[in-house]
Formats: structure tokens, C-alpha cells, sequence
């Protein structure tokens, strides 16, 4: 099973008192033309970020495992999917940072779907070329779909309506497997984040105004509709080691009320840089879910 996730990590923007807010504002409004500068800086950053990402997994992952011949496997029984959905929220979230990063350069829109909102895809295909040289996995053509569909849903849109109106979001809560089996979900909350798929919940997030424009609704509130699963302590429903003779596996399904940060108005382009990085995560909100076990359940708050 493939553990490897791009970690979309939330960083806290710190201000000096002694620079001005004016001229951090300055520099996180996108350029309204080309800023070869700023261009350049991303392209540098982002090939040598991927590059030395690559390089490390290499050393320091795939070196502990037996090298092969190139060959494929077919992995989309596993997990009830919950790790397609990792592929496809991953390759979605890269490919809007790499289009957000180019459009703050003031590079053209169609270059911003071409060479950014790409930057996922071609990440995550070099991983899958790793996972094909490795005894241990193998090239998920079912992965190589998530990823695509990822991608294709943020140029999609993109397309279609010059804007993002459905988003890709997370959310996780822990839950009493990864304490029966720590090694593969997770020892900590840290780990669980990233390896108990019980916890983890992946999430449409539409936004309402955006489809009903003479709407009164504020245009920050989104409907959200997600998938999730629970139950599962092997990728399959077979045992390992004769240590699970059960499983209670089920898929779950959700529908809440939620928040496009991206949306809220504020004259701070600081502000608006935070809200666009917090947005990756689905708000806490009332929730209705339905599997086949406890059928339709209100939830006050869910994680």
C-alpha cells in the first residue's frame, strides 16, 4: 500500500512591526503583466523543490526497498478508494498552487493551466515511475486516473467558468484503528493525518453564489458533499497474519454546510493569502451522513 501524500502544509505568515502592511501587500497582489522576475523566481523554486522532493525520496524511501523491472499493478480495490481520493485532492491542490504562483507572476492564463495547474500531475507521475521500478508497489494506472482527475477538475473549471465554483477540500478525525494496527495507520496524530484513512474525509465544496448569482446568500457559504470510509485495517478484506479475522468496512457519504475563505472580502492581501492556504481544509460544520450500518446520522459538528 502507498503511504506517499503531498502534505499540504498550513504556515502562519509572521509580519515585523517595522515593515509597513502597504508593502506586504505590495508583494502578494499579483502582477497585472508579466514580471519576469517573479516568474523566474517561481520556476526556480518550484523545479528545485520537486527536484530535491524526488531526489530525497529516492534516497531515503525507496532505497529501503528492493528495486525491480518496471511493472504495473492494479491497487484500485483498496482501501474502499480512500487513497484514489488522496491522489486526486493531492494532484488538484499542487496544480492550484503552481497556477496560483504563476498568475502572481502575471504570466497569461492559458501558461497558468499549461505549465502550473500541471504541476501535480507531472509530480505525482514521476512518483508513480518510482513506485513502478520498486518490488514493493508497482505504476497504479488507477492512481495515474486520480491524479488526472485532479488535475482535470482545476483546468475544468478553469475552462468552463474562470473560476474555481467547486473545490477540493480535507478533513480527519481520529479514530479507534490506528490503535489496533499503528504501523500501518499511524502512531500519533501527526502520523493518522497523513495514514488512517478511517479519519480522513474528502470533500466537493460548492459554492452557492457562484451558481445562483441573484442569490441573497453570503457569497463565502458553500454546500459541501463528502466521502469517506470506515472499518478498515488491511488495504483488502483479506487477514494479515491471521491478526484480523474481521472487517467491518463501509463507505460513508456527507452533506454540510461550509466556508469559502477564498471568498471572504478583506483589503489585506496578507489576509487573503492565509484564507487562500487555510482553504484546503473543510470547516467544522453540521453534518448529515449515511453509510449502511447506522443509515442516516446528524452529526452537530463533524471533523
Amino acid at each position: 500500500m502507498k503511504r506517499r501524500y503531498i502534505l499540504i502544509l498550513i504556515c502562519g505568515l509572521l509580519t515585523h512591526p517595522v515593515i509597513s502592511q502597504s508593502k506586504i501587500d505590495s508583494f502578494f497582489k499579483p502582477s497585472d503583466t508579466l514580471n519576469v522576475s517573479r516568474r523566474n523566481v517561481v520556476v526556480i523554486t518550484e523545479a528545485s523543490l520537486a527536484s530535491l522532493t524526488l531526489i530525497g525520496l529516492d534516497q531515503l524511501w525507496y532505497a529501503d526497498f528492493e528495486r525491480s523491472k518496471f511493472k504495473t499493478v492494479n491497487d484500485s480495490d483498496e482501501w474502499l478508494q480512500m487513497d484514489k481520493f488522496g491522489h486526486v485532492f493531492s494532484s488538484y491542490q499542487l496544480g492550484r498552487v503552481g497556477a496560483n504562483a504563476l498568475n502572481w507572476a502575471g504570466v497569461s492564463k492559458n501558461d497558468q493551466l499549461i505549465y502550473g495547474a500541471t504541476l501535480g500531475l507531472g509530480f505525482l507521475t514521476a512518483v508513480e515511475v518510482f513506485d513502478g521500478y520498486s518490488q514493493e508497489w508497482g505504476f497504479s494506472w488507477s492512481d495515474m486516473a486520480a491524479n488526472v482527475a485532479g488535475t482535470g477538475l482545476y483546468v475544468g473549471q478553469e475552462l468552463l467558468w474562470d473560476e474555481q465554483r467547486i473545490t477540493l477540500k480535507y478533513s480527519f478525525h481520529q479514530t479507534q484503528y490506528a490503535n489496533q494496527r499503528p504501523d500501518k495507520l499511524g502512531d500519533g496524530f501527526l502520523e493518522e493525518v497523513l495514514k488512517d484513512y478511517n479519519g480522513q474525509t474528502y470533500w466537493l465544496s460548492a459554492n452557492v453564489n457562484s451558481f445562483f448569482k441573484e442569490s441573497k446568500i453570503p457569497k463565502w457559504i458553500n454546500v459541501a458533499f463528502g466521502y469517506g470510509a470506515e472499518g478498515m485495517l488491511t488495504g483488502k478484506t483479506e487477514n494479515v497474519d491471521n491478526l484480523f479475522i474481521t472487517q467491518n468496512r463501509r463507505r460513508q457519504f456527507y452533506l454540510s454546510l461550509d466556508v469559502d475563505l477564498s471568498r471572504i472580502q478583506t483589503n489585506s492581501r496578507v489576509l487573503r493569502t492565509v484564507f487562500d492556504v487555510l482553504n484546503v481544509i473543510k470547516v467544522p460544520a453540521p453534518t448529515i451522513s449515511f453509510d449502511r450500518e447506522y443509515g442516516v446520522k446528524l452529526h452537530y459538528i463533524y471533523f
